[in-house]
């Protein structure tokens, strides 16, 4: 939608004729005669006529004109966002020594007849190492007992979980990070612990990263529970930190027994592990869309303030340490710094702005005072001074939003890495801000001055700080002297069924460029806490009854999607914006949601579970759900039957 025609003079033809004939009077008494036979009338209407086009014009000011405007208050187009991927580098074996896949690493899908390939970049080095068992402890109530050298007898074997109870658990500690690394546990375990599903039995894998367990995820495990010879094959948390657990000093992977679900068959017996072998098979990288831009030659200068040029390749990505812009000249060649504007420039600052989305550099400008001086804001490169971007990167946007599995390219070989994949979709892409957009964002900014004051403000420069964030919300201090709360969602460009709680985390990056940009507008006075809300995991049990003919998989998977899309913190609630704030969740919302879907004849019963995100567990089933402020709802594993 285009931005409304500014309305400059809102006279037509008649207004104008009418109002030139309301002045005769005035000017020309002895003028009596104003009927449109008279001469003078026709002249009056000619020139009405002229002077319609003319309005007619200036109401036409053209979108360049505005953008313009936009431009000299400071307002630029937001460029586009990098879509992220987590890049499984598998090896071909597992290796005596380390592998290093070193960042930068360039990896992509495989391109077809109609589509090119979307690159990815990774973000940083991840070493795969051989993993060395140091420990081996089990755990019941705080009661630590080594097994080590149980695993290397013949003939001995370890009870893994002593007493089969929630909160057992068995340790293996490690010599070294292993970090992102693929880990396989090949275990010789015998049959004990028959009745427990394999596909689904109650433990939980985690390894111990930034202070705190967090969850491995698990690729595969063909010992179906420890019930037999096989591999557990697990990848280990992107952080993994050393910490003394019972008397030894480790990197530690943890397998832990959960509270069982109500139809969750539970450990009878322990499983017993007479010998384990530990190898990687790979690492997990983060990577974002993007591809490297070399050294490239921009022209020369050509002495004057203001100077203009642009790279080859956009969007360009935000730049890292060592992408600049190099002035090289007859006394040398010296790196300019990167700047948001020039308002704080001196005339002697090598300062530079740099449009993500143009890819055009800008050079300090001169302006005349009134007293006819001319004052520099940043440093004019010298006549004839070559310009040279060290390096950047560009790429971006929603075309980097790829499915899971299709990043199978490796674009440069690395020794002793087979093959690579992403395990699931890349998300976060989004292409850069339009021009209908930021005219509207425009007159918003001048209207408040870029300040950031009531919880309106802080909320519109929260989503004016980075694109990657969806939605904001700004809560008053919690006490006297506490900081002004923000909460921010982020994008996600996941389907409603795939959201998950990892997606509406918060990037690091993300978050120090939100409280940077907060940080120069707010008042002096505040502090600024920047943070996700909390999220509270609900689930919907619903039973329905579908119309005669309607059939049953077909409307299970309609009610199914609009229960997703309905309870979803970025695009769901009653107004498509995502769930609100503090809005309770009760059945009644979900009858009438079911209730209009095509070929439902009637709901027949609702019920909403809390459940905990982390575990999966149900916390409690109730017909209302309370949201305090500064909490939202995610949906997690809806069920719905239909009769």
């Amino acid at each position: 939608m285009s931005l409304p025609t500014p309305n400059l003079d809102d006279r037509r033809f008649q207004d104008i004729v009418d109002e030139a004939k309301r002045l005769i009077p005035k000017h020309c008494p002895e003028w009596t005669d104003h009927n449109v036979s008279d001469p003078g009338v026709a002249l009056i209407e000619l020139f009405a006529w002229m002077t319609d086009l003319t309005l007619y014009r200036l109401n036409q000011v053209p979108d360049r004109l505005y953008v313009k405007f936009l431009d000299l208050l400071g307002i630029s187009l937001y460029p586009a966002a990098s879509a992220r991927a987590e890049i499984l580098f598998w090896l071909s074996g597992p290796q005596p020594e380390a592998v290093r896949v070193p960042a930068g690493t360039q990896v992509g899908t495989v391109r077809t007849e109609q589509d090119d390939s979307v690159v990815f970049m990774t973000d940083e080095d991840r070493l795969i190492v051989r993993p060395r068992l140091s420990a081996c402890l089990t755990d019941s109530r705080g009661e630590f007992e080594d097994h080590l050298s149980d695993l290397t007898v013949v003939g001995s074997d370890v009870a893994v979980f002593r007493t089969v109870t929630p909160g057992d658990a068995v340790y293996f500690g490690f010599t070294e990070s292993l970090r992102g690394n693929v880990l396989r546990l090949r275990f010789k375990a015998s049959v004990a612990s028959a009745g427990v599903d394999p596909t689904r039995p109650p433990w939980v894998w985690e390894a111990l990263a930034q202070g705190r367990w967090q969850r491995c995820r698990v690729l595969s495990d063909e010992t179906l529970a420890l019930n037999r010879n096989g591999p557990i094959t697990l990848i280990v948390p992107p952080s993994h930190d050393s910490m003394v657990v019972g008397p030894i000093r480790a990197h530690w992977i943890r397998c832990r027994l959960l509270d069982a679900e109500p139809d969750q068959p539970i450990f009878r017996a322990s499983p017993k592990v007479s010998s384990l072998e530990v190898s990687s098979l790979g690492g997990l990288v983060a990577a974002h869309n993007g591809q490297p831009a070399g050294r490239e030659s921009l022209g020369r200068s050509d002495g004057t303030p203001g100077q203009r040029i642009r790279v080859r390749r956009t969007p360009v990505l935000p730049r890292r340490q060592g992408e600049t812009i190099r002035v090289v000249g007859n006394s040398g060649a010296a790196d300019w710094s990167e700047v948001p504007d020039f308002a704080g420039s001196g005339p002697d600052d090598r300062h530079f702005t740099w449009d993500s989305t143009t890819g055009e550099i800008c050079f300090g400008p001169g302006m005349r005072e009134l007293d006819g001086s001319l004052r520099q804001f940043g440093a004019v490169p010298p006549s004839d001074a070559e310009f040279v971007a060290t390096g950047y990167r560009y790429g971006g946007g929603e075309r980097g939003n790829v499915g899971a599995r299709t990043i199978t390219w490796l674009k440069s070989s690395l020794p002793f890495v087979g093959r690579v994949e992403n395990l699931d979709p890349a998300r976060g892409g989004i292409d850069g801000e339009s021009v209908e957009n930021a005219k509207l964002r425009g007159p918003q900014s001048v209207r408040t001055n870029n300040r950031a004051v009531t919880a309106a403000d802080y909320e519109r420069l929260t989503l004016q700080a980075a694109v990657e964030v969806a939605r904001a919300r700004c809560l008053p201090p919690a006490g006297d002297g506490g900081p002004v709360r923000v909460l921010v969602v982020p994008r996600s460009s996941a389907p409603p069924d795939q959201l998950m709680l990892d997606e509406l985390s918060l990037a690091p990056d993300v978050t120090a460029r939100v409280s940077a940009y907060l940080d120069r507008r707010r008042m002096l006075t505040t502090t600024v806490e920047i943070r996700p809300p909390a999220y509270v995991g609900v689930s919907v049990q619903a039973a329905l009854a579908g119309l005669p003919g309607a059939e049953a998989a077909s409307l299970r998977s309609r009610a199914l999607g609009a229960v997703y899309a309905y309870v979803n913190p970025v695009s769901g609630g009653p107004g498509g914006q995502g769930w609100p704030f503090g809005r309770a969740l009760n059945v009644g919302d979900l009858f009438a949601l079911l209730s209009g879907l095509e070929g439902v004849a009637g709901v027949d019963e609702v019920v909403l579970g809390i459940r905990d995100l982390d575990t999966g567990a149900t916390l409690g089933s109730r017909q209302r759900i309370e949201l305090s402020d500064d909490s939202l709802f995610l949906s997690f594993d809806h069920a719905i039957s239909v009769r």
